[in-house]
């Protein structure tokens, strides 16, 4: 089974269903396994990390997978030629998050990729559209990790709309089964883009502790905050914060910010070293609202597989209990 959009005909992809390139979690195996189950796995290029991100791209290549990759601007910015690299490696497409895509866009054209950019709102839909984008993640604030206050149930309607059929959007934020696939298509997204869902599958590279915790959550568990970029000293430009799971150390210090920066040198010793004894009571697990739609831990092949056939399935209801 498997569900025509003009994202799976541009992509070359069996099924409309992308992998947020999520920093550190989306490595090469993680990739290669949603590209294999007939979607399109996206390389976190997260900040940067040259080595890292040789040893994935070379992974993949000996997969022989079809992928893209996905960096955050701002940070693609202080080291462009990372940019250069992902494309010797011959990427589908390249995603562009979180800053001016203007500088990046027209070398990842030339090099025969597609150009994504992900957006937060209407004006930055807009922009991305002038830069070139082939391609549009539309993310409301549901999702996990960085992201900003529009909710996706709206933007990604209006944004359909002020476009029209010029690019084919990809939907993101509190997308985790099929309801929320043929919900994203009905709104006017050719495709979704998931993250938490998959960073809860046998395959992502995370921390058995760190999945167990997003079985266990709902919605209600996760917080939208500046809390670990600061203790990460990791500066984000406005409006980004980041979505994560509450624990111990966000509820310490959630609304205590500018506390927080005043003993940022401790906090920040104390955060790496729980990142290193998978401590999730101080370090983060991010994760976006849908996980409250999240029970098991399976393989990527199931969670493709069971959401397209639930969204075909709730189309053909919706379509004939009218």
């Amino acid at each position: 089974m498997s569900i025509e959009t003009t994202i799976t005909r541009m992509l070359g992809i069996a099924h409309p269903i992308l992998l947020a390139p999520m920093d550190l979690v989306s490595d090469a195996r993680l990739t290669a396994a949603v590209s294999a189950a007939g979607g399109l796995g996206l390389l976190g290029g997260g900040y940067g990390e040259r080595d890292w991100l040789i040893r994935e791209l070379n992974l993949l290549e000996r997969f022989g997978a079809r992928f893209g990759v996905g960096f955050i601007s701002w940070s693609l910015a202080k080291q462009p030629k990372l940019l250069d690299l992902a494309l010797e490696h011959k990427p589908i497409a390249v995603m562009l998050s979180f800053g001016d895509p203007v500088p990046f866009v027209q070398s990842i054209k030339r090099a025969g990729a597609l150009a994504m950019c992900q957006v937060q709102s209407l004006a930055m839909a807009k922009q991305a559209v002038q830069s070139g984008a082939d391609i549009l993640v539309v993310q409301g604030t549901e999702a996990g990790g960085h992201g900003a206050s529009r909710g996706l149930f709206a933007l990604l309607p209006e944004v359909a709309d002020a476009l029209g059929p010029t690019v084919p959007l990809v939907a993101a934020g509190g997308i985790a089964d099929g309801r929320g696939l043929a919900a994203a298509l009905v709104l006017g997204a050719s495709g979704v883009l998931m993250g938490t869902r998959f960073y809860a599958t046998q395959e992502a590279a995370g921390a058995d502790e760190a999945k167990q915790r997003i079985v266990a959550a709902t919605g209600d568990d996760t917080l939208r905050s500046s809390v670990f970029d600061i203790t990460r000293r990791k500066a984000w430009p406005t409006p980004f914060t980041g979505r994560c799971l509450r624990n111990v150390h966000l509820e310490r210090w959630f609304g205590r910010e500018q506390e927080l920066m005043q003993c940022v040198e401790e906090e920040s010793e104390r955060y790496a070293a729980a990142r290193k004894e998978g401590n999730f009571d101080i370090a983060a697990v991010i994760a976006g609202e849908s996980l409250g739609l999240i029970h098991d831990i399976p393989s990527v092949r199931s969670v493709i597989d069971r959401a397209v056939a639930e969204a075909a399935d709730q189309m053909h209801r919706r379509l004939h209990s009218f």
